[in-house]
């Protein structure tokens, strides 16, 4: 099982109905794991067995809280019998429905249950996982924030093929594939990340020297958020043309340093210091892991400039990639082919 969480905003009816139920669901809990340890004899607990302003489903979930807290005290996990304060409640995956932008669930409101549909901000990976067969949910509150906790039963990975593919990190193309087949995969918008990029600059420029503090700190988060999505998307694409193409390594650049080693152009150096190429790796590194896919880092040197087919460095100015061979091809193709064959990088991964 793993475990899928995402931000919930409720109205202000809403929330006092979430501030009832979870601080109902808590004192429910704690009562009766002092009941349960004053009996002689452990009594048999169900959604009858105690009074609670809670949907019946609700009240199941506290006996099974009940239940798991008695067995780990009782097999020694912990010393002395838990008290829980953290403000919580949980519902079975009967109890539940998941939508594009919003989640609905029980609550005890006007002396019955009743069902409340809550605004969500479900990102794109998220439904990705959201996909498989899900089990209870928990709603929690951290720092004032409102958080779902859904529990999703992990797809068997498929099983991987015996193919290789050479994935190229860069700018302007975010990502290149190339399986060793010849098949080749661009993914991402280098252009409009930048375009991005440069928007949100300009705006906290203009902001800062109105000395707006609170609206830089909310357009940096927007920012982040849309490139985080972004990068999402990419790393999807790259893992299902890899599915596709029956792939079972995938194999990237440790880009180790690259802030300090890359040349590049004046106007994009501000692009590269900004640029989460670590975080876009991880992504692919993780839907591969969980596709059944291999990932290998391999030492990026002359990745890009070595000519796959003759094996002499020539040095590339632009896009097009040109060898006194004859061979000729996007730079970026390159450097993915030269990746499949590789040397494996002594640290297998360091932080870009």
């Amino acid at each position: 099982m793993i475990t899928v969480q995402f931000k919930l905003s409720p109205s202000a009816g809403q929330e006092e109905l979430l501030r009832d139920t979870v601080a109902e669901y808590i004192s429910s809990v704690n009562d009766l794991i002092d009941y349960c340890c004053a009996q002689i004899k452990a009594p048999k607990l169900s959604s009858a067995s105690f009074i609670a302003a809670l949907p019946s489903a609700v009240k199941n979930e506290a006996v099974n809280t009940v239940r798991s807290v008695l067995r780990k005290h009782a097999r020694g996990a912990c010393k002395t019998l838990p008290v829980l304060r953290k403000p919580v409640a949980t519902w079975n995956n009967q109890n539940y429905r998941v939508a594009e932008e919003s989640i609905t669930f029980p609550v005890w409101a006007g002396g019955k249950s009743n069902r409340i549909t809550v605004k969500a901000f479900i990102g794109e990976h998220q439904r990705e996982r959201l996909s498989g067969r899900l089990g209870s949910l928990r709603v929690t509150q951290k720092n004032g924030k409102w958080i779902a906790q859904v529990a999703v039963e992990a797809q068997p990975a498929a099983k991987p093929g015996s193919g290789a593919m050479g994935v190229d990190l860069g700018l302007k193309v975010p990502a290149v594939a190339v399986t060793d087949m010849g098949k080749v995969k661009f993914s991402g918008n280098g252009r409009m990340n930048k375009y991005m990029k440069r928007r949100h600059r300009s705006r906290r420029k203009a902001l800062g020297k109105a000395k707006k503090r609170k609206a830089i700190e909310r357009l940096g988060n927007k920012e982040q958020r849309w490139m985080r999505d972004q990068d999402h998307k990419v790393s999807r694409e790259i893992v299902d043309f890899a599915i596709a193409n029956k792939i079972g390594a995938i194999r990237m650049e440790r880009l180790a340093n690259i802030r300090r080693t890359a040349s590049t152009s004046r106007k994009n150096e501000k692009n590269l210091h900004t640029w989460s190429f670590h975080r876009l790796a991880s992504f692919i590194e993780y839907k591969a892991n969980m596709a059944g896919i291999a990932v290998e880092y391999v030492d990026p040197a002359y990745t890009s400039q070595k000519c796959p087919k003759c094996g002499k460095a020539n040095h590339v100015k632009d896009r097009e990639y040109k060898c006194v061979c004859g061979y000729g091809t996007h730079r970026d193709i390159v450097g993915a082919v030269n990746i499949i064959s590789a040397p494996v990088a002594a640290s297998n991964r360091r932080p870009a």
